[in-house]
């Protein structure tokens, strides 16, 4: 694929959205549209430690900037590559005497970065990154206030000499950070780990129920095989014709469409006027009662008492009280239970929490009940190909198959692989992870049906390991 021509996208004038992405021609499903590094990235604050500057993987014992003390890197390697974006960093950090939060050394990397190539990185690249769109005048006031504290803290902080730059400026480029910053995560795509700035990507349109997905790869670079080079791939989620408008989901999509557009008002400054948010398609779903009709009043009741034991849920998560979490699952799904729809937003939260902790003190088989209940209800709302999907069926086809349950174990695992070739592709580190797993209950499966007693054995002295 050729990255530097956009030859799979184009520019165009999308209307009342402003500007857009259209496909220059016809896509196929699972295909990279393109591949975009980062114009500028950082580690978040409380990770500094644990995740590598340059190429942002998790890893142990990573290695500290002897000069700063505060970047660390997987190796030398790393560190090197690095080193044109983290040299003034260093020198600024020493000056100020600490480093400051995550959101101003991005935007002393981002004007740093814009000193060194102008705003445009590569060829590839289709505007300035100080072209893009930030709302600073429609900001909240206490967001406003924050904004002024930290572009206050940002010039103390920033050292490039005599290049200096206005406070309008400065909070321009907050602006644009706050409205376009894209989360990373890690190598694993498990955890957030940072935030950057993709210029192309933040010319793709949000739609609920979009026909693009964004993941970020950290594979090799091409250019250099020995350094991991993290870079986001914008790819299609279905056949797209050419002209169509190129679009990803901003938000979660299981969300009623209200919650979904006060969000999106909430941080990107526009009203989603999406079809699935027009027409509410799904919200009937989402706030179901049971098969057995019960009466409005008793789905409103058990809805609000829902929302609060979700609350007190994620308090003891957080605190890491496993045992209440599992209490307060257990009384909230009772509830539910012939009043709640299996598609309810609610109940399906429930299901996650309670799944997500027994799978931890592996009670696999209770755990892989509540999967199975959960991932069933996501089947009848998320699209075929979303990400989430895929790796909540992964997540529940690993449960079923530490349960025992090694036929439902696969076949989860290859439906959760069929997903994610879309939309992470074959070389993605999940992907590869997953490929392992389906060759490996492929294998279990088939002692499984030659010798049931046999694999049991093997099973249960595998567990005790």
């Amino acid at each position: 694929m050729t990255v530097g021509n956009m030859e799979r996208a184009e520019l165009f004038d999308a209307g009342s959205k402003g500007r857009g992405l259209r496909a220059a021609k016809e896509l196929n499903t699972g295909e990279v549209i393109f591949s975009e590094p980062s114009f500028a990235a950082v580690v978040f604050d409380s990770l500094a430690t644990q995740v590598c500057h340059s190429c942002f993987r998790h890893q142990a014992n990573l290695h500290r900037c002897a000069q700063c003390k505060f970047a660390h890197y997987c190796d030398r390697t790393c560190q090197t590559a690095c080193w044109n974006e983290h040299k003034q960093e260093c020198g600024a950090i020493k000056k100020l005497g600490s480093a400051p939060s995550e959101n101003i050394r991005l935007a002393a990397r981002v004007l740093w970065r814009m000193h060194k190539d102008t705003g445009i990185a590569s060829d590839s690249q289709l505007i300035s990154v100080d072209q893009l769109q930030e709302h600073v005048a429609d900001l909240a006031a206490e967001d406003f206030k924050q904004l002024r504290a930290d572009v206050h803290k940002f010039l103390q902080y920033w050292s490039y000499g005599t290049r200096q730059h206005s406070v309008d400026y400065i909070s321009h480029i907050f602006g644009i950070i706050k409205c376009n910053g894209f989360t990373l995560s890690d190598q694993r795509g498990l955890q957030a780990v940072g935030v950057g700035l993709f210029p192309n990507l933040c010319l793709v349109n949000h739609d609920c129920w979009p026909n693009c997905t964004v993941i970020l790869n950290h594979g090799k670079n091409l250019h250099h095989p020995v350094l991991f080079c993290p870079r986001i791939e914008l790819r299609a989620l279905g056949k797209i014709p050419e002209g169509e408008e190129l679009t990803v989901s901003y938000v979660d999509f299981l969300n009623l469409s209200a919650d979904r557009q006060k969000k999106l008002k909430e941080r990107f400054h526009f009203d989603c006027t999406c079809e699935h948010c027009s027409k509410h398609i799904e919200d009937d779903l989402m706030t179901a009662g049971a098969d057995s009709k019960p009466s409005a009043d008793k789905v409103k009741e058990v809805t609000v008492f829902s929302k609060e034991s979700l609350e007190k849920i994620e308090k003891s998560r957080i605190e890491g009280d496993y045992n209440e979490v599992l209490k307060l699952c257990y009384e909230c799904l009772q509830k539910q239970e012939n009043v709640l729809a299996d598609t309810n937003l609610y109940k399906l939260r429930v299901l996650s929490f309670a799944s997500e902790v027994l799978s931890y003190q592996r009670s696999f088989a209770k755990a892989a009940d509540y999967a199975h209940r959960m991932v069933e209800g996501y089947r009848k709302l998320y699209h075929p190909n979303n990400a989430q999907l895929g790796m909540a069926i992964m997540r529940a086809g690993v449960t079923h198959w530490h349960a025992g349950q090694i036929e439902e174990g696969h076949s989860l695992i290859c439906q959760a692989y069929r997903i994610l070739m879309v939309t992470h592709g074959p070389n993605h580190a999940i992907t590869k992870d997953l490929e392992g797993m389906r060759t490996q209950t492929e294998l279990e499966l088939k002692m499984f049906k030659q010798n049931k007693a046999a694999y049991q054995t093997m099973r249960d002295a595998a567990l005790k390991h």
